[in-house]
């Protein structure tokens, strides 16, 4: 047997709905348990007084590019066949920069503004109506904006794509990274912490 199990057949689109239902209730919930339902926490990221929406998201992307990456070298998932979306460059940048404003203006991003609502914060839901009209407006209007919508196409490109390394070595760095990152994020909550403590009357 070898992944991904979709690719090759060994279920469906209507079981793949199940799955990724499930997944995504498993996601909502370590988010919440997390802490990322509540936009004071979200949005203490952009303050230095809380970097754990750094540490567990990098922590989730590193996990995930680690297993893959060893369940490739073994031969039992197949890179290839794992589907990676494409790169528009200049849109998906001003995509990536309009959504950055949104989180720091309102403390969410789509999936966290959907715990928030499902657990009962009322700003949650409010975010999560704006996100759902923003997507029915651009829906409607996406003809008018079609052709900047696949400006720049880059088509399915890595990073080790990218600076022609070894995948094995991009690995590596994205893990020495992640350590060199989790430490600095630490030294600086608590740089910050001092900072504030020292201010205060």
């Amino acid at each position: 047997m070898s992944a991904p199990f979709y690719k090759f057949g060994l279920f469906g689109d209507n079981i793949g709905l199940v799955i990724a239902f499930v997944i995504g209730i498993g996601f909502g919930f370590f988010l919440e348990r997390a802490g990322f339902g509540n936009a004071r926490i979200l949005a203490a990221q952009f303050y230095f007084t809380d970097l754990r929406v750094f540490k567990v998201m990098f922590t989730a992307i590193v996990t995930a590019m680690l297993g893959l990456f060893y369940l490739s070298w073994i031969g039992f998932m197949d890179l290839a066949l794992v589907y990676a979306t494409p790169t528009f460059l200049l849109p998906q940048v001003i995509g990536g920069l309009i959504l950055g404003f949104g989180f720091v203006i309102g403390g969410y991003c789509p999936g966290t503004s959907a715990v928030s609502a499902a657990t009962g914060r009322v700003d949650g839901m409010i975010y999560l109506v704006g996100l759902i009209t923003g997507t029915f407006v651009f829906g409607e209007f996406f003809p008018l904006v079609e052709r900047f919508y696949v400006a720049t196409p880059m088509g399915r490109v890595t990073i080790p794509d990218i600076l022609s390394l070894p995948y094995g070595l991009v690995v590596f760095l994205i893990a020495l990274m992640a350590v060199g990152g989790f430490a600095g994020a630490t030294w600086i909550e608590k740089t910050v912490a001092a900072k504030r403590g020292a201010v205060k009357p």
